[in-house]
């Protein structure tokens, strides 16, 4: 049975998924679901996400929702095949990208998301973006990617000298902070951008970016 995805083509964390199936060659199914017609708050989509977000899998039965857990449960699944390697399997390793992850959970997420939501996803919805908060946003991010350029000018992606999740979490709301008019955050510190470049121009976060 093909994976199958509940998501929005356009959805940061069903593109997050996504990629990592291309990572991974895991063929899937994207069954859409319609945001602006409220389709993830209906009982059908409830009953297997239950706090009405997207996306969530069903792989032959098995329900799983949140973007990072389906991608760890994807690149166990499927290890042997696509990218090896997206969680390291010696244990130092694998403690070397969780914390990487952690980082990018932490340090990266709330500040990167919150500027898309202010400046993207509220101008969508006829809101007024709050400027002040956004400013706040961007110095915040600017100084996280400070501790970045240190950690990637002694390696090539934030858990080693190989990609793995950690880097590939962060494409979805990093690609939008230059619509949001802050792209330069990833470009101004000159390891975060050769990093950002590489991560960008992968074969599988080009095949989604602009839609699962």
């Amino acid at each position: 049975m093909t994976l199958k995805i509940f998501g929005s083509s356009l959805s940061t964390c069903t593109r997050r998924v996504a990629v990592v199936c291309k990572e991974k060659n895991i063929p899937y199914e994207l069954v859409s679901i319609d945001l602006a017609k409220g389709e993830h708050k209906a009982p059908s989509f409830t009953q297997n996400q239950p706090f009405g977000q997207v996306p969530y899998i069903d792989d032959d039965g098995f329900i799983l929702y949140e973007s990072r857990a389906i991608a760890r449960y994807l690149a166990k699944k499927y290890a042997g095949q696509g990218t090896q390697e997206l969680i390291p399997s010696e244990a130092k390793a694998e403690a070397l990208f969780e914390q990487a992850a952690s980082t990018e959970t932490s340090n990266f997420d709330p500040f990167a998301s919150g500027i898309v939501f202010e400046k993207v996803f509220k101008i969508r919805r006829g809101l007024q973006t709050n400027e002040a908060r956004v400013a706040e946003l961007a110095t915040s991010l600017n100084s996280k990617l400070e501790a970045y350029e240190v950690i990637l000018s002694k390696q090539k992606y934030l858990a080693g000298d190989n990609v793995t999740l950690a880097d590939l979490f962060h494409l979805p709301y990093g690609s939008m902070l230059r619509p949001a008019g802050h792209g330069e955050l990833l470009e101004k510190h000159p390891n975060v951008a050769r990093w950002w470049n590489d991560i960008t121009n992968r074969p599988s976060w080009l095949a989604v970016k602009d839609g699962a």
